[in-house]
């Protein structure tokens, strides 16, 4: 015997009811429900879907075309089960699809993941609760001999496709990877920016983001890991790249030099 059969008899209704609407073609309609109406329940709930989803990726659906881009949507809306009764976060859950269920498939273009995965970025920064406590951060601080103090609202991302450029005229394939990497932030308007950095900067900003060390100390690591021949000429380079950054808000200034170091990482 079934789960399903030993369900009471409402409940089996539910699920057929349900089923019905992520899948019409697969799933019968229930009995005792008009045909009219059942579209309209159809139409409702997989619109709604999609207008979310709409919403966060203009790109990808544009890239596409609506006849993939449709049965992208529907094929999300039959095989995934959300996990949140929140619409802010469906888009969260589709690019869970994306990498951890989809799988390959020849009708995807090699970018989808990350064209995704780029254009999400933006709500996630946008609805961030993080805020700016500038009572921790001297603005106009010694980026060299001081701790640079990192945007709170910021994630380093690398994609292996040049997402920003992917456009309905420019679809790369997989022979045209191109790594590309993002220091994404929201700036002080509230405004969320996509800056686009060499893989110096990357470096730069993930040793600020997971040590204490100071700025020169930093960029005396890079210059190590290099094996540069003159390590001065990284730090002039590195101090331009953080004046630059801090222009640009992902580095906000230094920390207090007399506050400790678990204030720092908590606030």
């Amino acid at each position: 015997m079934s789960v399903k059969s030993e369900l009471p008899a409402f409940q089996q209704y539910q699920i057929a009811f349900a089923s019905h609407i992520r899948n019409p073609q697969l799933h019968k309609r229930p009995r005792g429900v008009e045909a009219r109406r059942m579209k309209v329940y159809n139409e409702l709930l997989f619109n709604n879907l999609e207008g979310f989803l709409l919403a966060c990726f203009p790109v990808l659906r544009q890239v596409l075309g609506k006849r993939k881009w449709t049965r992208l949507v529907r094929d999300f809306f039959t095989a995934h089960r959300c996990h949140t009764p929140f619409f802010r976060q469906i888009p969260d859950e589709f690019v869970h699809y994306l990498k951890n269920e989809r799988g390959a498939r020849a009708e995807d273009p090699a970018f989808l993941q990350d064209l995704a995965h780029y254009e999400w970025v933006e709500l996630m920064l946008s609805v961030s609760n993080k805020e700016t406590n500038f009572a921790l951060i001297d603005a106009q601080g010694d980026l060299m001999q001081g701790q640079p103090a990192l945007n709170p609202v910021l994630t380093l991302q690398s994609y292996d496709y040049p997402v920003h450029r992917i456009s309905p005229r420019f679809k790369p394939t997989a022979e045209q990877k191109e790594e590309t990497h993002f220091a994404i932030l929201r700036n002080s308007e509230d405004e969320v920016k996509f800056i686009l950095i060499n893989p110096v900067s990357m470096r730069l900003l993930s040793l600020l983001q997971a040590t204490a060390l100071s700025g020169k100390e930093v960029l005396l690591q890079i210059a190590s890991e290099m094996k540069h021949p003159d390590p001065q000429v990284v730090l002039a380079g590195g101090l331009e790249i953080m004046q630059s950054l801090r222009d640009s808000q992902v580095i906000l200034g230094t920390w207090h030099i007399e506050l400790p170091d678990t204030r720092r990482k908590n606030w």
